[in-house]
């Protein structure tokens, strides 16, 4: 029986590395854990914990550093006594082991939604590549939108959580229904965290607790970003992993719905955009900017350069890339920006509607 445990950590972190390294048919993920097994736990888990106002993600990380803590100052102390370095070499053995096991919950509630059908797949698309003038035309459309949409969503506000409203809510189901087969993903609420701190230093607006399935977001969002960052991270839990595929939904989720939230998704990809254009088209754009729209983007910038810390936010954004890059993600967070190569090269109905294909038949 005393050899059991240690047999039991080396199967578990053997599992671990074999189900991170192992290949697997995005076809079977996307069948049987995408729109099979995970919509199912989602469905339990985002639920539940919209029933708490607090992060479920601060709860957990919190017991863990405890028990952790307390796991390495006892091996500590009985090392001191015994004189032999074997305690703490256990204990590292008992920390690797259920890091492995974090890892495969991990995968489990969430992340192999990274190894899914990827949204190119998905999509009926209309060019073979994004140009440089079809994103420019992106973003004077976009200014078009801010300019005749500032004054409505301003006037109607942003007084209801986006969890709360019905026209973000159907826009996301129709969505949703639009890209797959799944059962409709549950969204979620909008919460703060004790990480709040590090999303300001870090220029981080939101992020997904994979295992909590739950939203959380920088506490300095001014009213009218939070409805996109809502629904990128509503894509997050409809198990849309990749940023550019979160941030495609989340887009059509707000331009789908009411004038707030479309104000919003048409502010985001403003931002987008002026971060991949020339500088000259970035100056041509800005330009045609009302004065309302105008102070709403210095205000966005302004809100991003008093919270940075630029040491945090390049270390931040280095480990992020390759967190991301380990999950198969091999533009890292260059990802980001293909949202735009999406928008560009898809077709869409009316009202923004994605037109998908059978993701079994070649792309035309």
């Amino acid at each position: 029986m005393s050899g059991m445990p240690g047999a039991f950590r080396i199967f578990v972190i053997v599992l671990a590395v074999v189900a991170g390294l192992a290949p697997i048919d995005s076809r079977l993920v996307e069948r049987w854990y995408s729109t099979g097994i995970y919509p199912v736990v989602q469905g339990v888990l985002t639920p539940i914990s919209n029933l708490f106002p607090f992060a479920v993600l601060d709860v957990l990380l919190l017991v863990g550093l405890m028990i952790a803590g307390v796991v390495l100052v006892r091996s500590v102390q009985r090392t001191r006594r015994k004189k032999t370095w074997k305690p703490i070499l256990l204990t590292l053995t008992r920390l690797v082991s259920s890091a492995a096991m974090v890892y495969l919950a991990f995968l489990l509630l969430w992340g192999l939604n990274y190894r899914r059908i990827s949204m190119s797949e998905r999509l009926l698309l209309e060019r073979d590549q994004a140009s440089s003038q079809v994103i420019l035309d992106l973003g004077r459309t976009s200014v078009a939108q801010l300019n005749m949409l500032h004054q409505p969503a301003h006037e109607e506000g942003w007084r209801t959580s986006p969890w709360r409203e019905r026209s973000m809510q159907n826009a996301y189901e129709s969505v949703l229904a639009r890209l797959s087969d799944a059962r409709p993903a549950v969204p979620g609420r909008l919460k703060s965290s004790l990480l709040g701190p590090y999303f300001r230093w870090a220029t981080v607006d939101g992020m997904m607790n994979p295992f909590g399935l739950e939203a959380i977001a920088n506490p300095d969002l001014l009213p009218f970003e939070k409805p996109f960052v809502a629904a990128h991270e509503w894509a997050h839990l409809a198990g849309y992993a990749d940023e550019s595929e979160a941030s495609f939904v989340g887009f059509l989720t707000c331009v789908r719905a009411a004038a707030p939230a479309a104000y919003s998704g048409w502010l985001f990809l403003y931002w987008q955009i002026n971060s991949e254009v020339a500088s000259a088209d970035r100056r041509q754009l800005a330009s045609a900017l009302a004065e309302g729209p105008r102070q709403d983007v210095a205000a966005v910038g302004e809100r991003i350069r008093r919270g940075q810390i630029p040491t945090v936010r390049d270390a931040g954004w280095r480990v992020y890339d390759e967190y991301l890059k380990a999950n198969r993600v091999e533009e890292g967070v260059r990802s980001y920006g293909l949202v735009l190569t999406l928008l560009a090269r898809a077709r869409f109905e009316d009202n923004w509607a994605p037109v998908s294909r059978d993701p079994r038949t070649p792309n035309q």
